[in-house]
């Protein structure tokens, strides 16, 4: 006979995208889907779906797959980095309108424990410094400071918005030296080893941008993949999102986008580049966003869609997509009605 606790394992609690991402960032990394899933207790079926929740015992058994395959113990924290305010859903919406530092802080913590309760939280704050201390609430054994390492590092993504400065504790231990961290993000100082595994991390002073700005901006702000690059080069890159956002189909080049910054296509290019990106990736992140929005919230045919975005035709388009994501246009607008 099961228990309360071996039921509560097999409730799904999560989305699958967290998932998803997961597996995309592997694959990034040189490992194949198949050899992620080939001991994952994680049907196909429920990747494919957008709307699907996986429980604990499935999350579990995919962290111990990945884990095992990560050759790079910094490797979950760098994921959780990715895992900035849009990856988390409702969040990122709920944010656009929150102005006060404070309310946002606040905000990660209850989000966070409703949308991916794997830890508990416990939130306090003195003066304008605010400490999130992680609670291990399923004794998660030897996969703890892998999921650890994941929420600090989404934590540290999110909140950088309000904080320029982090203290990463962690309750376990390290086989690289101190730099090897301060690589993953230079306004991060990182300790080993300490009682408890929290975050310090004092406000910055700066408010948080308000909706007056609306979507275009937060996804240019918090699609960054670094944090610890120079002022100009962010602020071109943000500069560049917006305006491929405004404008994703054929003028978007280059040249166009320099000459609207005012400047020539060799600095346009340096300072992407010292952001750690470039235009085409830029241009393609955004592309495959709008694309999927059209694919699942809208009737747009496909070959409209790909005219939209700057495709010469269909089938260009759907050669891109697939290489973004794995999937074709028309699978994910088929997986979008069925759940109509």
């Amino acid at each position: 006979m099961e228990t309360s606790d071996q039921l509560a394992l097999e409730v799904p609690i999560i989305s699958a995208r967290y998932a998803r991402r997961l597996i995309h960032f592997m694959e990034r990394r040189g490992v194949k889907r198949q050899a992620i899933l080939a001991h994952a207790e994680l049907p196909g079926a429920i990747l494919e779906n957008p709307d699907a929740s996986i429980s604990m015992a499935q999350v579990t058994s995919l962290l111990e797959r990945t884990e095992w395959l990560m050759t790079d113990e910094r490797a979950p924290f760098q994921f959780g980095q990715e895992l900035d305010l849009l990856s988390h859903g409702l969040l990122g919406f709920a944010v656009l309108g929150q102005e006060n530092p404070r309310q946002l802080i606040s905000m990660i913590v209850q989000y966070l424990r409703v949308g991916l309760p794997l830890m508990d939280m416990e939130l306090s704050s003195s003066g304008t410094t605010f400490q999130i201390r992680l609670v291990d609430t399923w004794a998660l054994g030897p996969l703890r400071p892998c999921l650890t390492k994941i929420y600090m590092g989404s934590i540290q993504r999110i909140a950088a918005q309000v904080c320029s400065h982090f203290e990463i504790q962690f309750d376990f231990g390290t086989a690289l030296e101190p730099q090897a961290w301060m690589a993953l993000a230079s306004n991060c100082e990182f300790r080993f080893n300490a009682p408890v595994s929290q975050i310090t991390m004092p406000l910055a002073g700066r408010p948080v941008q308000g909706d007056n700005a609306g979507l275009q901006f937060l996804l240019a702000r918090n699609r960054n993949p670094a944090e610890d690059r120079p002022r100009q080069a962010d602020e071109t890159v943000m500069q560049v999102r917006e305006l491929i956002m405004s404008q994703p189909g054929r003028p978007c080049t280059t040249e166009n986008v320099s000459r609207r910054l005012g400047m020539s296509t060799r600095t346009l290019r340096q300072h992407l580049a010292s952001a750690g990106t470039s235009f085409r990736e830029l241009r393609n992140s955004i592309r495959e966003d709008f694309a999927t929005l059209y694919l699942r919230d809208t009737n747009v045919s496909l070959e409209s869609i790909a005219e939209k975005l700057g495709f010469s035709n269909q089938a260009g388009f759907t050669k891109a997509y697939r290489a973004w994501t794995g999937t074709t246009p028309g699978d994910v607008r088929r997986q979008s009605r069925k759940g109509e």
